[in-house]
């Protein structure tokens, strides 16, 4: 009878992914090797290797492990509310770990807890509220672009930096060509890190693909 191991114990999926996204979000995403996360989950390498064979495995792994807290949306809840409330959550889980982000890059996000969390229920909800599949999709599509987009624009857990550089940026600007950009700093600045600019972006595509909102009444004009 083989020797039951301790090692593999402590080396499973989802331990690995907790202490991967550990070192990534301490140390940002050059902390993740193999072997700091050996080090981490006090295994060996080789016992780390058996479970997750390459980086692009470890990634899904920490994407999915993020991707299960999303919340569950009561069933009924009114198509609109249960969409900002989904994408909401993605966007605060994202914004807690950029650098995740980073390291994902352009990858699909195509685990089974985003697409069962996610995806799923809310092309449910909308074909159910009247949605062609088309229409659906491409709504979710816009939504989930903006939130991978806005989550990973900046890093939101210390935002200092990215205003720190925008501004010096766009105060080496000669007036006489960016006078725009020049002259309005004190709003431009603030606005790169503001979660209200999410979230109102978000309110205006859900507003715009909304099923249930009533549509202008559209008059025809007799052709001459």
């Amino acid at each position: 009878m083989p020797r039951h191991s301790a090692a593999l114990d402590r080396a499973t999926p989802e331990r690995i992914a907790e202490a991967a996204l550990g070192l990534v979000d301490e140390g940002g995403p050059e902390a993740l090797t193999f072997r700091a996360l050996a080090v981490r989950l006090e295994i060996s390498l080789a016992s780390l290797q058996r479970r997750c064979t390459d980086l692009a495995g470890l990634l899904d792994l920490c994407v999915d492990q993020v991707a299960a807290k999303l919340p569950d949306v009561e069933p009924g809840t009114e198509w609109a509310a249960a969409t900002e409330a989904r994408f909401t959550a993605l966007y605060e889980l994202l914004a807690a770990h950029p650098g995740l982000l980073a390291l994902r890059g352009t990858r699909p996000w195509l685990g089974p807890n985003l697409l069962a969390r996610l995806a799923e229920p809310q092309l449910a909800d909308s074909l159910a509220a009247g949605m062609t599949p088309r229409e659906a999709i491409t709504a979710y599509r816009r939504m989930y672009l903006l939130t991978l987009g806005s989550a990973g624009f900046v890093d939101h857990r210390d935002p200092g930096p990215a205003r720190v550089a925008t501004r010096t940026a766009l105060a080496a600007l000669d007036p006489d060509r960016f006078p725009a950009l020049t002259a309005h700093l004190a709003a431009i600045v603030p606005a790169v890190t503001d979660h209200e600019v999410y979230f109102g972006a978000l309110r205006q595509l859900i507003e715009a693909a909304d099923p249930g909102r009533a549509r202008p009444a559209v008059t025809e004009h007799p052709r001459t």
